[in-house]
C-alpha cells in the first residue's frame, strides 16, 4: 500500500492511498480462512468448510470486508504518520475519493481533528461587574402588584366610568352581516380591561360606559383569527354592562407578608420586602446575563482566538444555513435557484463567516468547559427538555423523541453547557456589595 499524509492545519488533514489488488486479496484470503473456522455452509462441519466454499457462499461480502479492511488499516497508518490520536477526530472520516482500477483503489480520507486551543489567562478577559441595584419603589410596587392579583374583586358602588384595569360584568351579542354568529353571545362575562382577551378594539370601547349602558361596538376580526369563517369580517357586538368590580385596597402590613409568605408564622413586612428584593435582582440579574454580559462575553472570546476550523464542520453549517433560507423563500425564488447553480453557491458563500463564528464559539465552549469542569450528562438534557416541555402544555417523552430523531439533543446540550460556562465564569467576577 502506497501512503502519503498531509496534515493542513491542526484540525485538518488528508490520507491519499494506493490500495493494491495484492492487499485486497490478501485480505481476501485472511477473512475467508476465518470465515471458514466459524461459518455453518451446509454440506460441511463447523470448522472444516473449505475456502472454495466460504468464497462461493460469501463472494461479493468478501471483497467489501476486504476493502472496508484495506481502508482501516490506511487510516491507523495515516494518523500514526502525522502523529493523530483517534480520539482527536471529529465523526466519521469522509472518503472523498475512492476509484476502483485495475491495480487495485486510489483513495482520498479527509479528516476533521479537534483543534487545540491556548486559553491561556482566559478569566482576565471576564469583566467585573456589580449586581443591578433595586430601588425601594420598584419593590413596593412588586409586592402591591403580587397582593393585587391576589385580592378578591369588589363591586364599584359609585356612579362612574369604567377604566383599564376594570373588570365589567357585561352581556353581549356579536352579529356579521346582521346575524348572530355561534359563539358570539354570553351573559354576566367578566371582562378585565386591557387584559387583551376580546379582539382589538373591543375593550377600548367599554372603557367610559358606565353601569347599566348599552351600546354598539364595531370591530373587526383579524385577518389570522383562528375561525376562517369570521377572519378579516366586520362585526357588531350589542353590549350591555350590569356592574362594574374592581380589586379591593391592599394593605401593605405584616398580615400581609404572612399571607404572602406562607410558612413564615413570624413574617414582617421587612422580610416580605428583602424576599421581594431578592427575587427582582435575580430578574435584573438573569436580563443583565442574558441580554448584556454572555453575548458580550462570547464575542470576547471568539475575538480573542485564532483556531482552525475543521472545513467539513464549516460546510455543515453553510448547509444548515443554507437550507433554513431556502424554507423561508418564496416558490419563485426557489425555482430561480434550481436553474443556477451559481446562484446557490453565491448565497451558500454568504453564510460562510457566520458559520465559522459560530463553530470556533463551539470549540472555544468546549475546551472552557472542560477547563472549568463543566458538563451537561444525557440526564441533565432529558430532564430540561421534559421540564419545559411540560411547562409549554406539551407531551415531554414526543419532544424528546422529536429532538432526537431530528439531531437536534448535541446542539441543545451545547446550548446547555455554553449558559453554564458563561454563567460560572460571569459569577466569579461579581462585584461585593
Amino acid at each position: 500500500m502506497q501512503l502519503t499524509t498531509n496534515k493542513i492545519d491542526s484540525a485538518n488533514a488528508k490520507i491519499n492511498a494506493a490500495i493494491t489488488r495484492n492487499t485486497i486479496d490478501a485480505n481476501v484470503e485472511k477473512i475467508a480462512n476465518q470465515l471458514s473456522k466459524e461459518a455453518k455452509i451446509a454440506g460441511f462441519r463447523k470448522g472444516k468448510v473449505p475456502l472454495s466454499a466460504v468464497k462461493k457462499q460469501y463472494g461479493e461480502r468478501l471483497i467489501q470486508d476486504a476493502e472496508a479492511q484495506a481502508l482501516r488499516d490506511l487510516l491507523d497508518k495515516g494518523l500514526e504518520a502525522m502523529e493523530i490520536a483517534a480520539s482527536a477526530l471529529i465523526g466519521e472520516p469522509q472518503i472523498t475519493k475512492f476509484d476502483k482500477n485495475d491495480n487495485g483503489i486510489d483513495v482520498e480520507v479527509t479528516l476533521a481533528i479537534r483543534p487545540a486551543i491556548d486559553l491561556g489567562d482566559y478569566t482576565a478577559m471576564v469583566p467585573e461587574f456589580a449586581k443591578p441595584a433595586v430601588s425601594d419603589e420598584a419593590i413596593m410596587e412588586r409586592i402591591e402588584e403580587l397582593a393585587t392579583a391576589q385580592a378578591p374583586l369588589v363591586n364599584v358602588d359609585e356612579d362612574r366610568a369604567l377604566i383599564s384595569g376594570d373588570t365589567a360584568l357585561i352581556d353581549f351579542e356579536g352579529f356579521v352581516d346582521g346575524e348572530a354568529f355561534e359563539g358570539g353571545k354570553a351573559e354576566g362575562f367578566a371582562l378585565r380591561l386591557g387584559s387583551g382577551q376580546f379582539i382589538p378594539g373591543f375593550e377600548d370601547q367599554v372603557i367610559g360606559m358606565k353601569k347599566g349602558d348599552e351600546k354598539t361596538i364595531d370591530v373587526t376580526f383579524p385577518e389570522n383569527y383562528g375561525g376562517a369563517k369570521l377572519a378579516g369580517k366586520a362585526a357588531q357586538f350589542k353590549v350591555k354592562v350590569n356592574a362594574i368590580q374592581t380589586k379591593e385596597t391592599v394593605t401593605v402590613d405584616d398580615e400581609l407578608a404572612k399571607k404572602m409568605l406562607p410558612g413564615f408564622e413570624d413574617a414582617t413586612v421587612d422580610m416580605l420586602k428583602e424576599k421581594v428584593k431578592e427575587q427582582l435582582q435575580s430578574e435584573e440579574m438573569s436580563k443583565l446575563y442574558n441580554d448584556e454580559l454572555k453575548p458580550s462575553l462570547m464575542e470576547t472570546f471568539v475575538n480573542a482566538f485564532t483556531i482552525d476550523l475543521p472545513e467539513f464542520i464549516v460546510d455543515q453549517e453553510m448547509d444548515m444555513a443554507l437550507n433554513k433560507k431556502a424554507r423561508e423563500m418564496a416558490e419563485a425564488e426557489l425555482e430561480e435557484l434550481r436553474n443556477d447553480a451559481e446562484k446557490v453557491k453565491a448565497l451558500r458563500e454568504t453564510f460562510r463567516d457566520d458559520a465559522c463564528r459560530a463553530v470556533k464559539a463551539t470549540f472555544i465552549v468546549d475546551a472552557l468547559a472542560k477547563a472549568e469542569n463543566i458538563s451537561v450528562s444525557e440526564q441533565e438534557l432529558m430532564q430540561t427538555i421534559y421540564f419545559e416541555a411540560m411547562q409549554m402544555g406539551q407531551d415531554p417523552a414526543a419532544v424528546y423523541k422529536h429532538y432526537q430523531e431530528s439531531g437536534y439533543l448535541p446542539a441543545i446540550q451545547m446550548a446547555m453547557i455554553e449558559d453554564r460556562v458563561l454563567s460560572k465564569l460571569l459569577n466569579d467576577k461579581i462585584k461585593e456589595d
